[in-house]
């Protein structure tokens, strides 16, 4: 286990892309331990061959199709309507949107980046500063990956063999609160800062009733892929196919806007994000049998059994590790690598893998927003050129608003839970 810790600590010190890195190590763990090679080439290949993984690249080719259908622009026009009357106007606005975005995108950094090009020119425009801005639109990234599709809940099912129907149902309420936090944060900077409103009237009945109907075939879709798995009429898997024939259907037929060049663009996109998340899901596979195989898991364990028996004691040593963690991880492979380790430590406390799901993969996702490597933060920083240490103050309120939700999530198991109970009984 030494040489793995070593290997893997040096390669990402380096700057080696985080898949190669846990691959890298894996190999060095195999040779050094005189385990066949060919055992981590098995490991590699059999990681690829479960079928609810397949939701994946379906729900990612879904989401790219969607965002070139029409559908997100129509969700920012409705958005503003919402929230444009609000102080801090688009940053309220952005926060909406990532809000609805959830329902189509599940990618926190996907959002963060297509709210950056649209928001940030017009956000420097009316006087926020840049820091500001920058910080707004990663953290609303959050929500995204929180609110059903979301990419990270399908994995962290996938890993620990929890149901994914319920995780959808679990996310929807702690990212409806998260985005009423977020708001709030930003209606007390704004107010502090005097930033601007973007209208100066309040959305009629008559606009909100209007939006709706335009922005019905957006706002349906996730209600449909619910219904859908709840009832038996596709698993996970196939209604990620649905999601797929569904943003087709609506991007050619009735906006009418999914060109064949668009339609390329689509499929050269899905193409580089999915060679991404299968690189690293393969070498993941292989880093976890390391760690099992070098009893890191038990040895964790008993650690943290050792420090405490209060379950909410560990709970929160184990949240903090992980968000430690995921400050030097990409979030896909510390959810392949650490749910593993983690899940059962808290499940055998009494905790319901589905409630510590939805705090576990907000606090990974949060990961990439905060330095020293989150990528969503890079992302976000390099298109408003944004400097680091700009961002970092300036996204300490929502870094406070998001985790002071956590402790009333982790604290009241109910908030997250009540929707899945309700639906798919206790």
């Amino acid at each position: 286990m030494i040489f793995l810790a070593i290997t893997f600590v040096i390669l990402l010190a380096i700057g080696m892309p985080v898949a190669f890195a846990v691959g890298i190590s894996s190999i060095v763990f195999f040779l050094t331990n005189d385990v066949p090679i060919q055992i981590a080439v098995q490991k590699m290949v059999s990681s690829t061959q479960s079928f609810s993984l397949l939701a994946v690249p379906f729900f990612v080719l879904a989401g790219n199709l969607m965002n070139e259908t029409g559908i997100t622009k129509r969700l920012i026009k409705f958005a503003s309507v919402l929230t444009g009357h609000m102080r801090g106007g688009l940053a309220q606005v952005s926060v909406v949107l990532s809000c609805l975005m959830g329902g189509i995108s599940g990618s926190a950094t996907a959002d963060a980046a297509m709210e950056s090009r649209i928001f940030g020119p017009d956000m420097e425009k009316k006087g926020f500063s840049v820091g500001f801005t920058a910080a707004i639109l990663a953290m609303g990234g959050l929500i995204t990956a929180t609110i059903p599709p979301s990419i990270g809940l399908i994995l962290y099912g996938v890993t620990g063999e929890v149901s994914i129907g319920r995780l959808f149902l679990a996310g929807i309420v702690p990212g409806a609160l998260m985005t009423v936090a977020l708001m709030v944060a930003v209606g007390l900077i704004s107010k502090k800062r005097n930033y601007a409103k973007e209208h100066e009237t309040r959305p009629t009945i008559k606009d909100v009733f209007r939006g709706l109907i335009e922005n019905i075939w957006a706002l349906l879709f996730p209600v449909i892929l619910i219904v859908g798995i709840r009832f038996g009429i596709f698993t996970p898997s196939e209604a990620g196919a649905f999601a797929v024939v569904y943003a087709f259907v609506i991007g050619v037929f009735v906006y009418k806007e999914l060109t064949m060049k668009k339609l390329i663009e689509v499929l050269k996109q899905t193409g580089i994000d999915l060679a991404t998340i299968m690189l690293i899901i393969i070498c993941s596979n292989a880093f976890g049998y390391a760690l099992v195989t070098g009893q890191l898991p038990q040895s964790l364990a008993g650690v943290i059994s050792n420090v405490s028996s209060n379950p909410y004691v560990v709970l929160t040593i184990v949240m903090l590790f992980v968000f430690i963690v995921g400050m030097f991880m990409e979030a896909t492979a510390n959810v392949l690598i650490l749910t593993p380790i983690f899940l059962p430590i808290i499940t055998n406390l009494g905790f319901d893998p589905v409630h510590f799901g939805v705090i576990y993969m907000i606090l990974i996702t949060m990961g990439g927003m905060t330095p020293p490597i989150g990528v969503t933060m890079y992302t976000t920083c390099s298109i408003l050129d944004c400097p680091i240490e700009t961002y970092t103050k300036e996204s300490v309120p929502f870094i406070v608003a998001v985790v002071a939700l956590l402790i009333i999530l982790a604290a009241f198991p109910q908030l997250v839970l009540f929707l899945p109970n309700m639906v798919y009984g206790g």
